[in-house]
């Protein structure tokens, strides 16, 4: 072991977008471009096509700065950006419909116990009459909107591509471009979303002068809006019909050389200029405050934003821009042998995934796991609500599911690569959201259950929505808030702050604990204590005590009692916490047919292949079961049986499974499948339709494989698959504060190097040491090499 004194790479200071005000620019461009900040990206972090998108949601690359999000289609006479602000949200207080939080809307005496009582009795119940008993109709729920489309029409461009095209999305970069040759004229256009200054921006040029002319015009799937232009700016306002929530965005426009005149329909037209480019920003008037979610209009924090950016010039936006992104996005680097072929573009490296050569599946895989990391990044940032069903992209008034946040896995998943993969600043919008969620939430808890504590049930959205509706399978879920806290256990595992621990994690973890507290209930079959009624995820019947239910309960209890002692909390709740942990049915049976059972009755189905494997949950995320267990052992009867199909997300939570269960090549099976059936040439995952949390899964997934720390040890390539037999990766994290790049060779750790965040004890599984393992004191901010 060699120790050399050095600090950790800093992490990345969050925080909103810069909007200090400045002079409002000329029409032609206050500063010229910088070039020496040029780059393509490297091609191993490059998506790149040959022809422009032609379908959004399989065609079109994301950019986004968390609160902004941007579809590029790269067409060629008329570009068009997509684009999203991740509030602008129908449904909620005000809405035409109603809203009532879920909550019922009329008390409903003895319902619930009535409910418990008949399962005691029969032992299973359907969901619908469960649903018929506990349920009611949805009501001003609402969905997002798409904000809408900015065209940049280009008159005299080509129809079509030819072999000089190519749209490109660099992930080390958070930069899309795209560029042709017309008439021996090569033009270029770049777009990217900042997150230091709040805005979306783009420019066009061309490597001939004046060859640049363009029309910026606004669209909307809605009528509710208003598209002004007067000078260089457009400004979009309106408020949407259902709840009155105002929105507005705002675009400017500079230009080197030609003219620029503001059309009476709303648009702006540039002629015979150099380059042309523009800042957007757009905002609504939601807060995240219950119980009315409203805050200041949109106008003067857009206006302010839209002018401090042009203020600064694009050079300067883009060198901040590009210092911001890379802070996060490079911290990780992946090596597993693979090579891409510079004339493939990435639709074909897909589509040719499985049948060619096997560095340029690696090169797929590599590229499918930064992906993950990049769009994390773009859809996740301090200052706006968390990644949702779609990230931050929607091109819908009516997207699937409300584009909103599924509770039963979906928004957990979003965040299961987070820590480990080194971008632990993008949790800090869903640890507000979850904190959001504690008001509704506890007035749910006291008027549904009659208890202390927090509750959100199946899905929420950001107007507080921690009631029931009526979907009799996808209705009922209040484990989802125990659920919704492993996350904060897990930052302060990885990052160690108390201070974190105290002020963030813990009021929610303990909140959620007397929830369960004050309803677990007596199972009479056995004497344990269970939740009832419970229903695992998102089929069979009713029961109490499914293993679901046992295991996320058992990990919130524990989590909570080990935070507890961490901070000293009253002996009295520790006490508490304790004697109802040693009552607690831990949801770990195993049935006739050697299976983890799913249900605590032995009711689980050979031929049963359905895309949730819910009661696994304590292989992962969870950390109850241990590899090598005779747990771990059910859990791959469950597996199995299961199959490796499913939807999406389904495979790549299969991909985390088998990598907790050490078999690295079942898990780079299940990638290998989601890749070949379940992706979108874009590299989007798809349930079908869309729906991100595979993407972020799948990164899960890989990280799984090369490294693991739930079980208070480091393991190093605990899950290799034989297709990686040499590589490297750097930039991982651990649990219990340390950074750990690894090489290996012949499927064998050759190299491990530890930077320590927190001074501690640390011990280090590898086969690289005598013995199997190596335990030290690490201290914080030294490097520790091991070869």
């Amino acid at each position: 072991m060699r120790s050399a004194l050095g600090g950790a790479a800093a992490l990345a200071a969050g925080g909103g977008a810069i909007v200090g005000a400045g002079p409002a620019a000329a029409a032609s461009d206050p500063s010229r471009h910088d070039t020496s900040d040029e780059s393509a990206g490297s091609p191993d972090v490059t998506l790149w096509y040959a022809a422009p998108a032609a379908d959004w949601e399989r065609e079109a690359l994301p950019l986004g700065n968390g609160a902004l999000g941007a579809m590029v289609f790269g067409t060629l006479v008329s570009e068009r950006l997509q684009f999203n602000e991740k509030t602008l949200w129908t449904g909620g207080p005000g809405s035409r419909e109603g809203y009532d939080f879920g909550n019922w809307r009329a008390p409903r005496p003895g319902a619930l116990d009535a409910v418990r009582d008949e399962l005691d009795a029969k032992g299973r119940l359907d969901p619908d009459t469960v649903a018929t008993k506990l349920g009611q109709a949805r009501r001003g729920y609402g969905a997002h909107q798409t904000f809408g489309d900015l065209h940049i029409d280009v008159p005299g461009a080509p129809d079509a591509p030819d072999a000089s095209y190519r749209r490109a999305l660099a992930l080390e970069e958070g930069l899309a471009t795209v560029a042709y040759h017309h008439e021996q004229v090569r033009h270029q256009r770049e777009f990217f979303a900042s997150y230091p200054d709040g805005v979306l921006v783009g420019r066009l040029s061309a490597d001939r002068a004046a060859q640049v002319t363009c029309t910026f015009r606004y669209t909307s799937p809605r009528a509710d809006f208003t598209a002004k232009a007067a000078g260089d700016r457009i400004t979009v306002r309106g408020e949407l019909a259902d709840n009155a929530l105002k929105f507005e965005a705002q675009l400017r426009i500079a230009h080197q050389g030609g003219t620029r005149v503001a059309n009476a329909d709303g648009s702006v037209t540039v002629t015979g200029a150099d380059h042309v480019w523009f800042v957007l920003a757009a905002g609504t008037d939601y807060a995240d405050t219950y119980p009315g979610y409203r805050g200041a209009d949109p106008h003067a924090a857009v206006t302010r934003t839209v002018d401090a950016a042009v203020a600064t010039g694009h050079a300067r936006l883009r060198a901040r821009h590009l210092r911001d992104h890379r802070a996060l996005f490079g911290r990780v680097a992946l090596d597993i042998g693979q090579s891409l072929p510079a004339d493939v573009p990435t639709d074909r490296l897909l589509k040719e995934y499985g049948t060619g050569a096997g560095a340029a599946d690696r090169a797929l895989e590599a590229l499918f796991f930064q992906y993950g990391r990049y769009l994390l990044v773009a859809s996740s940032r301090a200052g706006s609500l968390p990644a949702n069903l779609q990230g931050v992209w929607n091109n819908s008034t009516t997207p699937p599911w409300s584009a909103d946040y599924h509770t039963n896995i979906n928004l957990q998943m979003n965040y299961w690569l987070a820590e480990a993969a080194n971008l632990p600043e993008t949790t800090a919008p869903y640890d507000r959201f979850v904190e959001a969620l504690r008001a509704p939430g506890r007035r749910t808890a006291k008027e549904m259950f009659g208890s202390r504590g927090w509750v959100v049930h199946n899905e929420t959205n950001p107007y507080g929505f921690t009631g029931v509706h009526d979907w009799s399978t996808a209705f009922w879920f209040p484990e989802a808030a125990a659920w919704l806290t492993a996350q904060l256990y897990e930052h302060y595992r990885f990052g160690g702050s108390t201070d974190y621990l105290r002020t963030t994690a813990y009021p929610a973890m303990k909140e959620a604990a007397e929830f369960w507290l004050d309803n677990l209930r007596t199972d009479p079959r056995d004497g344990t204590l269970v939740v009832t009624p419970s229903y695992s995820p998102e089929h069979g019947d009713f029961t109490a005590g499914d293993a679901m239910a046992q295991q996320i309960v058992h990990d919130l209890l524990t989590n909570t009692l080990e935070a507890a002692r961490i901070l000293g909390d009253t002996p009295a709740f520790r006490a508490e916490l304790e004697k109802t942990l040693e009552r607690l049915d831990p949801g770990l049976r195993i049935g006739s047919w050697g299976q983890l059972q799913e249900w605590k009755a032995d009711l689980d189905d050979r031929t049963d292949d359905h895309r949730h494997v819910s009661h696994l949950y304590a292989l992962h995320p969870g950390r109850q079961i241990e590899p090598g267990s005779r747990w771990a052992e059910a859990a791959k009867v469950s597996l199995r049986a299961r199959g490796d199909g499913g939807t999406g997300w389904s495979k790549a939570w299969k991909t985390n499974f088998w990598a907790r269960l050490r078999d690295g090549d079942h898990a780079h099976k299940m990638l290998g499948e989601q890749l070949k059936s379940s992706t979108l040439p874009n590299l989007w995952d798809t349930h079908p339709p869309f729906q991100i949390d595979g993407n972020f899964g799948a990164t899960s997934g890989v990280v799984e494989m090369l490294l693991q720390s739930q079980h208070d040890a480091i393991e190093i390539l605990p899950a290799l698959p034989a297709a990686w037999p040499t590589g490297s990766v750097r930039g991982l994290r651990a649990r219990g504060g340390a950074t750990v790049d690894i090489t290996w060779a012949a499927g064998r750790a050759t190299r491990i190097v530890l930077r320590a965040t927190r001074t501690r004890e640390l011990t280090l599984r590898s086969g690289l040491f005598s013995g199997g393992a190596k335990t030290f004191k690490a201290r914080a901010g030294e490097r520790y090499v091991f070869d």
